[in-house]
């Protein structure tokens, strides 16, 4: 039923709707705006960490940033106490923080070279996640005392680049495809580990993990430019016979 307002017919559904578009909208305007006045847009430890000219044509990208993580720290009896750790845990460990290092960079090269706002969006979301999994990695590792590296992978540098030299469809493509058949593979890894750990930092880390993998797929795939040929990559490296 219709209510009457100001001499006009008013949906009351229709109202409500565009109320909370009109209150998210304002919160969005209101988050970037105290983010940005913060004054340090720069990339995260993850990303500046990386070496080469990825990380420094990448900094200080404005006005895409991720948001802070949420604080997360280990305490010396969580590290006691968590259990053992194996050779799969340590694993997932170094392909996380190999992951940050050089997809942090890339999300932010997605605002400046991409000309697809979905990319653009699928690029804030990698810097969201794995500002937050680059933090537990980093306290975890430390904590149990496992080595973990400071540079993303020659491969993995080697994307980055390609990612830094190309502009527009180009860069669409190669950023939905490369990252989506990254994404899918060590998905398999963070399955693995949360289903067969005993230590609990780990399997806090697996979680987390596995939903930021999720989310990145899904975004990857909403940009339509995700290729059969990719899954098929992904199935290959993935499935045993």
């Amino acid at each position: 039923m219709q209510a009457m307002h100001g001499g006009r017919r008013v949906n009351p559904v229709t109202s409500r709707v565009s109320g909370r578009v009109i209150a998210a909208s304002a919160l969005v305007v209101t988050l970037v705006a105290v983010w940005a006045a913060r004054g340090d847009l720069g990339l995260t430890d993850a990303a500046e960490a990386t070496t080469g000219e990825a990380a420094t044509s990448t900094h200080g990208v404005s006005g895409h940033d991720a948001a802070p993580p949420a604080a997360f720290a280990v305490s010396p009896k969580d590290a006691t106490t968590s259990g053992p750790i194996s050779e799969l845990d340590r694993k997932l460990l170094v392909a996380v923080r190999q992951a940050d290092l050089w997809e942090l960079p890339a999300g932010r090269l997605a605002q400046d070279n991409a000309s697809s706002e979905q990319v653009k969006r699928a690029g804030v979301h990698l810097m969201e996640g794995h500002s937050r999994l680059d933090q537990m990695v980093r306290e975890i590792a430390a904590a149990l005392n496992v080595p973990i590296p400071d540079e993303a992978t020659p491969e993995q540098q080697g994307f980055v680049r390609q990612l830094e030299n190309s502009r527009g469809a180009a860069f669409d493509k190669f950023f939905a495809n490369i990252l989506r058949e990254t994404h899918g593979k060590v998905f398999v890894t963070i399955a693995q580990v949360r289903a067969s750990t005993q230590n609990s930092l780990i399997r806090d880390m697996a979680i987390e993990a596995n939903k930021a993998v999720a989310d990145h797929q899904e975004v990857l795939e909403d940009t339509g430019l995700v290729e059969g040929t990719t899954f098929e990559k992904v199935e290959t490296a993935v499935v045993k016979p």
